[in-house]
Protein backbone atom coordinates (compact mmCIF):
# COMPACT_ATOMS: atom_id res chain seq x y z
CA UNK A 1 0.00 0.00 0.00
CA UNK A 2 1.33 3.40 -0.97
CA UNK A 3 0.36 6.43 1.14
CA UNK A 4 0.78 9.80 -0.57
CA UNK A 5 0.36 13.10 1.25
CA UNK A 6 -1.26 15.18 -1.47
CA UNK A 7 -1.34 18.14 0.89
CA UNK A 8 -0.04 18.76 4.40
CA UNK A 9 -1.35 22.19 5.40
CA UNK A 10 -4.31 23.66 7.25
CA UNK A 11 -7.35 25.59 6.09
CA UNK A 12 -5.23 28.10 4.14
CA UNK A 13 -2.37 27.41 1.79
CA UNK A 14 0.91 28.52 3.32
CA UNK A 15 2.74 30.73 2.62
CA UNK A 16 -0.52 32.65 2.90
CA UNK A 17 -1.65 35.21 0.38
CA UNK A 18 -0.33 38.71 1.24
CA UNK A 19 1.26 37.51 4.49
CA UNK A 20 4.70 38.78 5.47
CA UNK A 21 5.04 36.96 8.78
CA UNK A 22 8.40 35.29 9.38
CA UNK A 23 6.99 31.81 8.76
CA UNK A 24 5.52 32.70 5.37
CA UNK A 25 8.62 34.64 4.36
CA UNK A 26 10.92 31.74 5.30
CA UNK A 27 8.79 29.30 3.32
CA UNK A 28 8.71 31.58 0.26
CA UNK A 29 12.47 31.98 0.37
CA UNK A 30 12.87 28.20 0.47
CA UNK A 31 10.32 27.57 -2.28
CA UNK A 32 8.08 25.62 0.10
CA UNK A 33 4.30 25.34 0.04
CA UNK A 34 1.69 23.44 2.03
CA UNK A 35 -1.70 22.93 0.39
CA UNK A 36 -4.76 21.60 2.24
CA UNK A 37 -4.30 18.20 3.82
CA UNK A 38 -5.51 15.19 1.86
CA UNK A 39 -4.27 11.61 1.66
CA UNK A 40 -4.18 9.12 -1.21
CA UNK A 41 -4.07 5.37 -0.60
CA UNK A 42 -2.98 3.35 -3.62
CA UNK A 43 -3.26 -0.44 -3.59
CA UNK A 44 -5.68 -2.63 -5.48
CA UNK A 45 -7.97 0.42 -5.24
CA UNK A 46 -7.28 4.16 -5.24
CA UNK A 47 -8.86 5.88 -2.25
CA UNK A 48 -8.85 9.60 -1.46
CA UNK A 49 -9.17 10.75 2.14
CA UNK A 50 -10.60 14.29 2.22
CA UNK A 51 -11.17 16.42 -0.82
CA UNK A 52 -10.20 20.05 -0.26
CA UNK A 53 -10.18 23.00 -2.67
CA UNK A 54 -6.69 22.13 -4.00
CA UNK A 55 -7.63 18.61 -5.05
CA UNK A 56 -7.54 19.08 -8.84
CA UNK A 57 -3.96 20.31 -8.74
CA UNK A 58 -2.97 17.70 -6.16
CA UNK A 59 -4.37 14.77 -8.13
CA UNK A 60 -2.96 16.10 -11.41
CA UNK A 61 0.54 16.29 -9.93
CA UNK A 62 0.37 12.58 -9.19
CA UNK A 63 -1.28 11.52 -12.44
CA UNK A 64 -4.46 10.21 -10.80
CA UNK A 65 -7.02 9.52 -13.51
CA UNK A 66 -9.70 7.75 -11.49
CA UNK A 67 -10.83 7.19 -7.92
CA UNK A 68 -12.50 4.13 -6.43
CA UNK A 69 -13.74 5.93 -3.31
CA UNK A 70 -13.52 9.10 -1.23
CA UNK A 71 -13.58 9.23 2.58
CA UNK A 72 -14.63 12.57 4.10
CA UNK A 73 -13.74 13.28 7.71
CA UNK A 74 -15.95 16.30 8.40
CA UNK A 75 -17.89 19.26 7.12
CA UNK A 76 -15.21 22.01 7.10
CA UNK A 77 -14.47 23.50 3.71
CA UNK A 78 -10.79 22.58 3.55
CA UNK A 79 -11.85 18.92 3.72
CA UNK A 80 -14.66 18.81 1.14
CA UNK A 81 -14.81 21.90 -1.12
CA UNK A 82 -12.99 20.06 -3.92
CA UNK A 83 -15.81 17.58 -4.42
CA UNK A 84 -17.02 19.54 -7.45
CA UNK A 85 -13.69 18.73 -9.16
CA UNK A 86 -14.73 15.06 -9.23
CA UNK A 87 -17.13 16.01 -12.03
CA UNK A 88 -14.05 15.98 -14.29
CA UNK A 89 -13.89 12.18 -14.04
CA UNK A 90 -17.37 12.02 -15.57
CA UNK A 91 -16.85 14.81 -18.11
CA UNK A 92 -13.73 13.11 -19.50
CA UNK A 93 -15.57 9.88 -20.40
CA UNK A 94 -18.00 9.05 -23.20
CA UNK A 95 -21.64 9.52 -22.21
CA UNK A 96 -22.92 6.70 -20.02
CA UNK A 97 -19.50 5.28 -19.11
CA UNK A 98 -18.99 6.93 -15.72
CA UNK A 99 -19.63 4.93 -12.56
CA UNK A 100 -20.56 7.18 -9.58
CA UNK A 101 -17.69 7.49 -7.09
CA UNK A 102 -18.66 6.29 -3.60
CA UNK A 103 -18.22 9.08 -1.06
CA UNK A 104 -18.21 7.84 2.53
CA UNK A 105 -19.36 10.47 5.03
CA UNK A 106 -21.37 10.69 8.24
CA UNK A 107 -25.02 11.69 7.96
CA UNK A 108 -24.36 14.77 10.08
CA UNK A 109 -21.52 15.93 7.82
CA UNK A 110 -23.59 15.27 4.68
CA UNK A 111 -26.35 17.50 6.06
CA UNK A 112 -23.97 20.44 5.58
CA UNK A 113 -22.04 19.19 2.56
CA UNK A 114 -25.19 18.12 0.71
CA UNK A 115 -26.58 21.66 0.78
CA UNK A 116 -23.76 22.64 -1.57
CA UNK A 117 -22.93 19.45 -3.43
CA UNK A 118 -26.13 17.41 -3.35
CA UNK A 119 -26.38 17.88 -7.12
CA UNK A 120 -23.29 15.69 -7.56
CA UNK A 121 -25.27 12.76 -6.18
CA UNK A 122 -28.37 13.72 -8.19
CA UNK A 123 -26.30 13.76 -11.40
CA UNK A 124 -24.56 10.48 -10.46
CA UNK A 125 -21.08 11.97 -10.23
CA UNK A 126 -20.87 10.53 -6.72
CA UNK A 127 -22.79 8.00 -4.66
CA UNK A 128 -23.18 8.99 -1.01
CA UNK A 129 -22.57 6.22 1.52
CA UNK A 130 -23.44 7.34 5.03
CA UNK A 131 -21.14 5.84 7.66
CA UNK A 132 -21.57 5.25 11.37
CA UNK A 133 -18.76 5.30 13.94
CA UNK A 134 -17.92 1.77 15.02
CA UNK A 135 -19.24 0.14 11.85
CA UNK A 136 -16.95 -1.53 9.29
CA UNK A 137 -16.84 -0.97 5.53
CA UNK A 138 -14.79 -2.52 2.75
CA UNK A 139 -13.29 -1.23 -0.51
CA UNK A 140 -11.22 -3.88 -2.26
CA UNK A 141 -8.49 -5.04 0.12
CA UNK A 142 -9.14 -2.21 2.59
CA UNK A 143 -11.43 -2.51 5.60
CA UNK A 144 -12.09 0.74 7.45
CA UNK A 145 -14.09 2.03 10.36
CA UNK A 146 -14.87 5.64 11.36
CA UNK A 147 -14.48 6.76 14.97
CA UNK A 148 -15.97 9.86 16.60
CA UNK A 149 -13.73 12.86 17.15
CA UNK A 150 -14.34 16.17 18.92
CA UNK A 151 -13.77 19.12 16.58
CA UNK A 152 -16.10 21.78 17.92
CA UNK A 153 -19.80 22.58 17.60
CA UNK A 154 -19.73 23.41 13.88
CA UNK A 155 -18.21 20.05 12.94
CA UNK A 156 -20.53 17.71 14.82
CA UNK A 157 -20.18 15.03 12.13
CA UNK A 158 -16.41 14.83 12.51
CA UNK A 159 -14.76 11.41 12.44
CA UNK A 160 -11.35 9.85 12.02
CA UNK A 161 -10.73 6.60 10.16
CA UNK A 162 -9.08 3.36 11.20
CA UNK A 163 -7.93 1.60 8.02
CA UNK A 164 -6.79 -2.04 7.81
CA UNK A 165 -5.33 -4.15 5.00
CA UNK A 166 -3.38 -7.36 4.47
CA UNK A 167 0.24 -7.21 3.33
CA UNK A 168 1.25 -10.78 2.60
CA UNK A 169 0.89 -12.55 5.92
CA UNK A 170 0.95 -9.28 7.87
CA UNK A 171 -2.09 -7.32 9.00
CA UNK A 172 -1.49 -3.56 8.87
CA UNK A 173 -3.36 -0.64 10.37
CA UNK A 174 -3.36 3.10 9.69
CA UNK A 175 -5.17 5.58 11.95
CA UNK A 176 -5.98 9.05 10.62
CA UNK A 177 -7.66 11.29 13.17
CA UNK A 178 -8.10 14.35 10.94
CA UNK A 179 -8.77 17.60 12.84
CA UNK A 180 -9.64 17.25 16.53
CA UNK A 181 -8.91 18.62 19.95
CA UNK A 182 -10.06 15.57 21.88
CA UNK A 183 -11.59 12.11 21.50
CA UNK A 184 -14.74 11.51 23.56
CA UNK A 185 -14.45 7.70 23.67
CA UNK A 186 -11.58 6.33 21.60
CA UNK A 187 -12.21 2.72 20.54
CA UNK A 188 -9.59 0.17 21.49
CA UNK A 189 -9.11 -0.64 17.79
CA UNK A 190 -7.23 2.61 17.16
CA UNK A 191 -4.53 1.80 19.71
CA UNK A 192 -1.15 0.45 18.56
CA UNK A 193 -1.55 1.22 14.86
CA UNK A 194 1.33 0.58 12.50
CA UNK A 195 0.97 4.15 11.23
CA UNK A 196 -0.63 7.21 12.81
CA UNK A 197 -1.46 10.48 11.03
CA UNK A 198 -2.05 13.44 13.34
CA UNK A 199 -2.89 17.11 12.60
CA UNK A 200 -0.69 19.67 14.34
CA UNK A 201 -1.94 23.12 13.39
CA UNK A 202 0.36 24.76 15.94
CA UNK A 203 3.67 23.87 17.52
CA UNK A 204 2.61 25.21 20.94
CA UNK A 205 -0.84 24.87 22.44
CA UNK A 206 -2.50 28.32 22.19
CA UNK A 207 -4.28 30.15 25.00
CA UNK A 208 -7.45 30.17 22.89
CA UNK A 209 -8.04 27.01 20.87
CA UNK A 210 -11.11 28.35 19.10
CA UNK A 211 -10.78 26.13 16.00
CA UNK A 212 -10.63 23.03 18.28
CA UNK A 213 -7.38 21.78 16.75
CA UNK A 214 -4.38 19.82 17.97
CA UNK A 215 -0.94 21.29 18.63
CA UNK A 216 2.30 19.34 18.47
CA UNK A 217 2.69 20.06 22.18
CA UNK A 218 -0.48 18.08 22.95
CA UNK A 219 0.09 15.55 20.16
CA UNK A 220 3.01 14.13 22.14
CA UNK A 221 0.56 12.77 24.71
CA UNK A 222 -1.56 11.08 22.04
CA UNK A 223 1.50 9.50 20.45
CA UNK A 224 2.54 8.09 23.82
CA UNK A 225 -1.03 6.92 24.47
CA UNK A 226 -1.56 5.16 21.12
CA UNK A 227 2.00 3.85 20.72
CA UNK A 228 2.25 3.56 16.93
CA UNK A 229 4.45 0.62 15.99
CA UNK A 230 6.21 2.04 12.95
CA UNK A 231 5.72 5.74 12.30
CA UNK A 232 3.66 8.83 13.04
CA UNK A 233 3.13 11.54 10.43
CA UNK A 234 2.24 15.16 11.22
CA UNK A 235 -0.07 17.04 8.85
CA UNK A 236 -2.41 20.07 8.80
CA UNK A 237 0.48 22.33 9.77
CA UNK A 238 -0.23 26.04 9.96
CA UNK A 239 1.51 29.37 10.51
CA UNK A 240 -0.29 30.63 13.62
CA UNK A 241 2.54 30.34 16.14
CA UNK A 242 4.08 33.72 17.04
CA UNK A 243 7.81 33.81 16.28
CA UNK A 244 9.84 35.83 18.82
CA UNK A 245 10.83 39.18 17.35
CA UNK A 246 8.37 39.01 14.46
CA UNK A 247 6.52 42.34 13.94
CA UNK A 248 3.68 40.28 12.42
CA UNK A 249 2.84 38.66 15.77
CA UNK A 250 -0.05 41.14 16.07
CA UNK A 251 -1.79 39.48 13.11
CA UNK A 252 -5.21 37.97 13.80
CA UNK A 253 -4.01 34.45 12.96
CA UNK A 254 -1.21 34.48 15.52
CA UNK A 255 -2.15 32.76 18.79
CA UNK A 256 -0.31 33.41 22.04
CA UNK A 257 0.90 30.11 23.54
CA UNK A 258 -0.65 28.87 26.74
CA UNK A 259 2.66 27.62 28.15
CA UNK A 260 5.40 27.17 25.53
CA UNK A 261 7.00 23.76 25.26
CA UNK A 262 10.35 23.97 27.05
CA UNK A 263 13.44 21.83 27.04
CA UNK A 264 13.71 19.69 30.19
CA UNK A 265 17.47 20.24 29.96
CA UNK A 266 17.88 24.00 29.43
CA UNK A 267 14.32 24.97 30.45
CA UNK A 268 14.28 27.36 27.49
CA UNK A 269 11.35 27.31 25.06
CA UNK A 270 11.97 25.44 21.83
CA UNK A 271 12.34 27.60 18.71
CA UNK A 272 9.23 27.94 16.59
CA UNK A 273 9.77 25.88 13.41
CA UNK A 274 9.12 27.70 10.15
CA UNK A 275 10.44 25.53 7.31
CA UNK A 276 10.10 21.80 6.69
CA UNK A 277 13.64 21.11 7.91
CA UNK A 278 13.15 23.18 11.03
CA UNK A 279 9.93 21.33 11.84
CA UNK A 280 11.61 17.94 11.50
CA UNK A 281 14.70 19.02 13.45
CA UNK A 282 12.72 20.49 16.36
CA UNK A 283 10.32 17.53 16.51
CA UNK A 284 13.23 15.08 16.72
CA UNK A 285 14.92 17.19 19.38
CA UNK A 286 11.76 17.30 21.51
CA UNK A 287 11.22 13.54 21.24
CA UNK A 288 14.83 12.92 22.21
CA UNK A 289 14.76 15.36 25.13
CA UNK A 290 11.55 13.89 26.53
CA UNK A 291 12.59 10.30 25.76
CA UNK A 292 9.58 9.60 23.54
CA UNK A 293 10.61 6.37 21.74
CA UNK A 294 8.54 6.73 18.59
CA UNK A 295 9.44 7.72 15.05
CA UNK A 296 7.69 10.94 13.99
CA UNK A 297 7.93 12.42 10.51
CA UNK A 298 6.66 15.83 9.51
CA UNK A 299 4.82 15.21 6.25
CA UNK A 300 5.17 17.54 3.28
CA UNK A 301 3.19 17.91 0.07
CA UNK A 302 3.94 15.09 -2.36
CA UNK A 303 5.62 12.79 0.15
CA UNK A 304 4.92 9.08 -0.50
CA UNK A 305 5.45 6.19 1.93
CA UNK A 306 5.32 2.48 1.08
CA UNK A 307 3.50 0.90 3.99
Amino acid sequence: MLLTFLGSGGAWIIPELACECMICKAMREGGEQRTRTSLLLSGDKTILVDCGPDIALQLSRHGVKDLDAVLITHEHGDHYLGLDELYSFKRALPRGRHVPIPVYVTAKSWEAIGLRFGYLAAQEVIRVVEVEPGEYYQIGEIIFSPFKTSHGPIASGSVGYMIRWQDGLENKKLVYTSDFDDLPAPPREIYSPDYLVLPTLWFNEPEQNAPYQLSFQRAIDFIKLWQPKKETFLVHIGDGDPVPGDPANSMLKKRKPLAPLRSPVSHNPYPIPMTQKQWQDVVERVLDDFEVPFKVTVAHDGMSVQM
